[in-house]
C-alpha cells in the first residue's frame, strides 16, 4: 500500500510513482516520458515528493515500494516545474497560433495548466538551421526542448540508431552522425521520431499548415501494405488525408510505423485515382456508366460460359482487399461462375507455407504471435528481410537482440540489415535451403540435442527422418550450399539449445520450384527440437499482403472453400450449398499461374481481377502479357489503370482502404477492423458492393446492408471465424481459430496437441533449383521487396515520399561481378533471361554475394518478373521467383 496525496492506494511490483498515480487516475504532468519508450527523467516535470527523500524525485523512474508516502501537488513541487518551464520556454519558441501541434502539443498543455505565457527569463532562439532535406520530416531543432524522446524512439524503439544528443550544455541539441543533414543520413523515415515528439520540432514535413489536431477528424484503420496489420490514425480533412498519427491502445504496433505506413497513404489522395467505369472501344477505354459496365460484364461471362462451360472463367481475388471482399469474390466465382478457379496472390508468396504447414502440423498459418518476438531465447530468420519488408518486426527482433537477451541467426544469401545484429550469420547458395535445415537436423541429431520427450508425446516417429539427414553432414552441406561446416554447426547448436527458439521466415524460402519441401524441413526442425506450441516458439511464416492472410482464411484458393473447409468433401460443401442456395463445383479449380497457361491452352476465355496486377506481379511477365492478351474478355476491379487494367475490356472503380469498412487479418491470424475515414472518389464504389451487384445482375442475389452482415454469414459457414462478430473486435481484434462468441482467440497453435493430432515429420531430400547459371547465363537472380515500395508499385508509385525516394528499379551487382563486366555503380545495365531482357541501373554493393544479382520486382519499366521462371512447385503450383540464370551486359 502506497500514499498519494493523502489517500491509500493499491500498487503492482515493478510500477513506478507514475505509474501507480496514473492507475489512480492522478494527473502528473510529462514531457519526456512515453508509455513506448523507455524512462528518460530527463525533462523534470514529473517531479514530486517523496516522504523521507531529501530531493525531489523523478516520478516516471522511481519506484514504488510498500509504505511510500508521496505529494504531487504542493507548493515546493508547483513551484519547481514553473523553473523548470521557464528554462525550456526561453529557448522554445511559443508559435502556438500557427503551429501544427496546437492542440496536441504536451508543452502547450502544461504551459496552461502552470498559468505560464513566456518565459521569465526572456526568449533566445538557439539559431539552428532548420532541416527540411528530408522528403518526409520537418527538423526545427530550435524547438526542441531536449526530452530524449526522439532519440529513444530512434534507438531503443525502432533501433534504428540515427540520431542522438551532440554537444553540451546550452550547445546541447539532437542530431544525426557527423551533423549529416537526415537526407544523407541513415534515416528511414520510419516516423517514431514525429510519433514520440511532445511538440514542434519533428514535424511531417507533406502536411504542414495544413491543418491542426482539433481541425481533423480521425479514424482508425489498417495499414494496407504488409501483412503486420499496423493499426494507424488517418487525420483528414476537407475529404483528404492529411497526415498519419499512431497511438497506444494495445495493438500489434503500439506507436510504431515504418516509412510506408506513416508518410506512404498519399496515394488515396493521387489524382490518377480511377472515378468512373471504363469500357474499351476500338482498342480504347473510354467513360462509362455503372448500369453499361454491368450489363456488359453479365452478358458477355454468361455468353462465355453458356459456350465454353463455367471451368472457362476464373477470377484472382485480392490480398488488398477487405475479408469480407474476398469472401463475396470466391462466392461470385463459385456460386455465379460455376467453377473453382479461384485463386489469389497468396499462390506467388505463401502457397508453400499453406500446403507445407498443413502437412506437418495440421494449419497452415503463423503459429506464435508478433508480442512474443522479445520472449524468444534464439531467433531463426531465414528468407526474409525483414526489416525491409516487415520494418515493425524487424525493430521488435533489433530490440531483442540489443537490448533483451535473444540471439540471433541469419540465413541468407544477402547481407540484410538483421546481419550487423546476429550471433551467426550463415550465406547460403540460392535455392539450398533443405541442404542447411537438413544439415542443422543432422548436427542435432548426432550430438543428442533433439527434444526425445517432445518427439515421442507430441509427434510421429522421427526414425525415416533421421535416415535422411543422416548423410547431410556440415561437410556435405558445405559443399552444397557454401556454409562453412564450422558455421552450421554452432548455429545447430545455438538454436537446439534454447529454451524457446523461434523460426521466422518469408519468400526467400517459400517462392522455389522446393517450396513445400522448404517449409517441411522448417517444420522438421521445429519439431525435432520441441519448439511448437509454447509461447516464444514456432514456425512464423511472415505474410507479404496486409491480408493475404485474410484472402486464405475465406476460401480466395481453388482447393478449399472458407476456413479451409474441404470442397472434396460432400458433407462439407452440402453444409456451404444449403447457406449460399445453390450447387457448388466438386474438383479443385486451378491456382494463378495455371489459369494464364490455360489461357494460352485455349481453356480459358473469361477473367475477372480484382485489385491484382498479375502482368507486373507474375513470372515470366511477357508470357502474362501474351495470356492477358488472348483472354476473350477480362474485368479489371481497381483503385488506378495498372498494367493490367489497360489490358481489360471493362474496369471498375473500386475503393482503398481508407473509404470502406471492413476487415483484414494479419500475419499472425489476428482479425481486425478497418473503418471508412474518406468518401469514394467520383463514382466509385467499395469492392463489396460492386461485387454484389455484378452477381445480382448475372441472376444470383447477393445483398448486405454493411460489411458486418457479410462477416456474420463468414462466421455461420467458417469454423475458425465462428466468433467474430463486429463488435466483439474493438480496438485490438481476435486471433482465430476463435470458434464461438465467448471464445476469447487463439494466441498460439498447437498448444497441447497439433491441430491433425500429432505433428508429422516429412523426409525431403535436397533437390537444387530448376534453373542454374551456365556459359550463357552464368549469374544467380533473385528477386524481392524493398523498404520503399510494396508489391507491383500501384500504392506505393503514387505516393509522393515513396517515389521521391526510390524513383527507379535497379540491380544489385557484387563489386567483383562489376569489375568483370566492366561496369560502375549507378550505369544502365541490360540484365536478360531464357525469357526476356530488361534495362536497369546498376548498384554495386556487397550486399549480394559475388555471382550473385538481385532486383526489386515494384517497377514496371524494369520488370524484375521479365526474367523470372514460371516453373511451379508439384504441390503448392507457387513458382520459382527466388533463382533463375541471368547475364548482364553494360548499355
Amino acid at each position: 500500500m502506497i500514499t498519494i496525496d493523502d489517500k491509500e492506494y493499491d500498487f503492482k511490483p515493478g510500477q513506478t510513482v507514475l505509474d501507480a498515480a496514473k492507475e489512480a487516475g492522478i494527473y502528473i504532468p510529462t514531457l519526456c516520458y512515453h508509455p513506448c519508450l523507455p524512462p528518460q527523467s530527463a525533462c523534470r516535470i514529473c517531479l514530486v515528493e517523496v516522504e523521507g527523500v531529501r530531493t525531489l524525485c523523478a516520478s516516471c523512474s522511481y519506484p514504488v515500494k510498500d509504505g511510500l508516502i508521496i505529494k504531487t501537488k504542493s507548493e515546493r513541487i508547483l513551484n519547481a516545474r514553473k523553473i523548470i518551464l521557464d528554462l525550456i520556454l526561453r529557448s522554445h519558441e511559443l508559435k502556438c497560433v500557427v503551429c501544427d501541434k496546437n492542440g496536441t502539443c504536451e508543452l502547450q498543455k502544461i504551459a496552461y495548466d502552470l498559468g505560464i505565457d513566456r518565459s521569465r527569463f526572456g526568449f533566445k532562439s538557439k539559431e539552428i538551421a532548420i532541416d527540411e532535406s528530408s522528403h518526409a520530416l520537418f527538423y526545427d531543432m530550435n524547438q526542441c526542448i531536449l526530452c530524449g524522446r526522439c532519440v529513444a524512439a530512434c534507438n531503443e524503439l525502432m533501433v534504428n540508431e540515427v540520431i542522438g544528443f551532440t554537444g553540451r550544455g546550452s550547445d546541447s541539441k539532437v542530431s544525426t552522425a557527423y551533423n549529416d543533414s537526415m537526407i544523407d543520413s541513415t534515416c528511414v523515415m520510419c516516423g517514431g521520431c514525429v510519433a514520440a515528439c511532445p511538440v514542434n520540432a519533428i514535424l511531417d514535413k507533406r502536411s504542414l499548415a495544413k491543418g491542426r489536431s482539433f481541425e481533423m477528424e480521425k479514424t482508425t484503420v489498417i495499414c494496407p501494405y504488409c501483412g503486420v496489420g499496423c493499426n494507424l490514425n488517418l487525420n483528414t480533412r476537407d475529404g483528404q488525408l492529411i497526415r498519419v498519427t499512431t497511438e497506444d491502445f494495445g495493438s500489434v504496433n503500439h506507436i510504431m510505423t515504418c516509412v510506408k505506413g506513416k508518410f506512404g497513404l498519399d496515394f488515396i489522395n493521387h489524382p490518377d485515382r480511377l472515378t468512373t467505369p471504363l469500357i474499351k472501344e476500338n482498342g480504347k477505354l473510354r467513360e462509362a456508366t455503372w448500369d453499361e459496365a454491368y450489363d456488359l460484364i453479365a452478358t458477355k461471362f454468361s455468353e462465355l460460359k453458356d459456350k465454353h462451360g463455367p471451368d472457362a472463367l476464373a477470377g484472382f481475388s485480392s490480398s488488398k482487399c477487405t475479408n469480407e471482399e474476398n469472401f463475396l469474390m470466391q462466392k461470385l466465382v463459385r456460386c455465379v461462375f460455376g467453377t473453382n478457379n479461384v485463386d489469389n496472390c497468396a499462390r506467388l508468396c505463401h502457397a508453400s507455407t499453406v500446403a507445407g504447414l498443413k502437412k506437418a502440423f495440421g494449419s497452415g498459418a503463423m503459429t506464435n504471435s508478433i508480442s512474443e518476438v522479445e520472449r524468444s531465447d534464439v531467433i531463426l530468420v531465414t528468407g526474409s528481410n525483414t526489416t525491409e519488408a516487415h520494418p515493425v518486426i524487424g525493430s521488435m527482433i533489433k530490440r531483442a537482440v540489443k537490448y533483451g537477451n535473444t540471439k540471433l541467426i541469419v540465413v541468407d544469401p544477402r547481407e540484410i540489415e538483421l546481419v550487423k545484429f546476429a550471433d551467426v550469420w550463415l550465406r547460403q547458395k540460392n535455392g539450398t535451403d533443405v541442404a542447411w535445415l537438413n544439415g542443422f537436423m543432422n548436427v542435432i541429431l548426432e550430438e543428442g540435442l533433439e527434444a526425445g520427450e517432445f518427439i515421442r508425446e507430441r509427434c510421429t516417429s522421427s526414425d525415416e527422418l533421421a535416415k535422411i539427414v543422416k548423410k547431410y553432414t556440415p561437410e556435405y552441406v558445405e559443399k552444397i550450399t557454401g556454409i562453412p561446416a564450422e558455421d552450421l554447426r554452432k548455429a545447430a547448436r545455438l538454436y537446439a539449445s534454447a529454451d524457446k527458439a523461434a523460426i521466422y521466415y518469408a519468400m526467400g524460402i517459400t517462392q522455389h520450384s522446393t517450396g513445400t519441401d522448404n517449409v517441411l524441413s522448417v517444420a522438421n526442425l521445429a519439431m525435432l527440437t520441441g519448439n511448437v506450441g509454447f509461447e516464444g516458439t514456432g514456425v512464423n511464416p511472415l505474410r507479404g499482403q496486409n491480408n493475404v492472410q485474410g484472402a486464405c482464411d475465406l476460401g480466395a484458393l481453388p482447393n478449399t472453400l472458407p476456413g479451409y473447409s474441404d470442397l472434396t468433401n460432400p458433407e462439407v460443401r452440402g453444409k456451404f450449398e444449403k447457406a449460399w442456395g445453390t450447387k457448388l463445383p466438386d474438383k479443385a479449380g486451378l491456382g494463378v499461374v495455371e489459369i494464364l497457361n490455360n489461357v494460352l491452352d485455349g481453356n480459358i476465355h473469361g477473367l475477372y481481377v480484382l485489385a491484382e496486377n498479375p502482368a507486373v506481379s507474375d513470372p515470366d511477365s511477357n508470357h502474362v502479357k501474351e495470356a492477358l492478351e488472348k483472354l476473350d474478355f477480362l474485368v479489371v476491379q481497381d483503385i488506378f489503370l495498372t498494367e493490367t487494367a489497360q489490358l481489360a475490356d471493362v474496369v471498375l472503380p473500386g475503393t482503398s482502404f481508407a473509404e470502406k469498412d471492413g476487415t483484414f487479418t494479419n500475419t499472425e491470424r489476428r482479425i481486425q477492423r478497418s473503418y471508412k475515414a474518406l468518401a469514394p472518389p467520383g463514382s466509385a464504389r467499395p469492392d463489396w458492393q460492386i461485387l454484389c451487384d455484378v452477381a445480382s445482375k448475372m441472376g444470383f442475389k447477393m445483398s448486405y446492408n454493411h460489411p458486418s452482415e457479410i462477416m456474420d454469414e463468414i462466421a455461420s459457414v467458417a469454423p475458425i471465424y465462428g466468433g467474430i462478430q463486429y463488435q466483439r473486435l474493438g480496438t485490438v481484434g481476435l486471433q482465430w481459430p476463435c470458434p464461438d462468441s465467448q471464445h476469447p482467440g487463439t494466441k498460439y497453435l498447437h498448444k497441447n496437441k497439433f491441430t491433425h493430432g500429432k505433428g508429422i515429420f516429412h523426409e525431403v531430400e535436397f533437390l537444387p533449383p530448376a534453373e542454374l547459371p551456365d556459359k550463357d547465363y552464368p549469374l544467380v537472380l533473385s528477386t524481392g521487396r524493398i523498404l520503399y515500395h510494396f508489391h507491383t508499385g500501384t500504392m506505393s508509385r503514387h505516393s509522393y515520399t515513396l517515389d521521391k525516394t526510390v524513383p527507379e528499379g535497379y540491380v544489385e551487382i557484387h563489386p567483383e561481378t562489376a569489375v568483370e563486366l566492366g561496369v560502375e555503380d549507378g550505369e544502365y545495365v541490360k540484365v536478360s533471361s531464357r525469357r526476356g531482357s530488361i534495362k536497369t541501373k546498376a548498384f554495386v554493393t556487397e550486399m549480394v554475394a559475388k555471382g550473385s544479382v538481385f532486383i526489386p520486382f515494384h517497377f514496371a519499366e524494369a520488370a524484375a518478373n521479365v526474367l523470372t521462371n514460371p516453373v511451379l512447385d508439384p504441390i503448392a503450383k507457387i513458382p520459382e521467383l527466388k533463382v533463375c540464370a541471368v547475364k548482364v551486359e553494360k548499355v
